[in-house]
């Protein structure tokens, strides 16, 4: 499956996420040989679940499947993955994980790339104009999200780049 469809079947969970009154994070974990695994998008507002972000979702929807089903793997995600979902990717040993955008929030791109995890960063405009419309609307909504009081960019403190 080419990069632009995998990141749009994470982006239409994302809407269906923004669409409940949830976080628009979506993703979806796609096969070597291009079969969805699974598919889902942040549910921590309509379950009141605070581990279900949008990629620990699909890997809950894709069931328990065997290690190699994720050999060769790839997880389409419409933000850069938190610390849990980064640590989610590398549990399953996933192999790329392809990233709508992290302009809005840094998370796990730099660890999954030290840990040898192919990383692939779209730079999505409507990902971004996705996030960017949730944050302004409930920013206290997200930074319960990526467990912080205040707006980061980075847990590390790395600095937002300018668009």
């Amino acid at each position: 499956m080419d990069d632009a469809k995998g990141l749009a079947i994470a982006f239409e969970e994302a809407k269906i996420s923004y669409d409940e009154g949830g976080i628009p994070i979506g993703a979806a974990l796609i096969a070597a040989d291009g079969t969805v695994l699974g598919r889902g998008h942040n549910m921590r507002m309509q379950l009141g679940n605070p581990i279900l972000h949008g990629e620990t979702s699909a890997l809950q929807n894709a069931g328990r499947l065997p290690a190699t089903s994720y050999k060769g793997a790839t997880m389409y995600t419409t933000l850069s993955p938190c610390d849990m979902c980064t640590g989610a990717c590398l549990l399953y040993d996933i192999s790329r994980v392809v990233i709508g955008e992290n302009k809005t929030f840094l998370g796990g791109d730099g660890y999954l790339k030290q840990r040898g995890v192919e990383v692939v960063v779209l730079d999505d405009e409507a990902c971004r104009s996705l996030m960017e419309k949730f944050i302004e609307e409930k920013p206290d909504a997200w930074n319960e999200d990526i467990g912080v009081e205040e707006r980061v960019y980075s847990k590390e403190g790395i600095k937002r780049p300018s668009s």
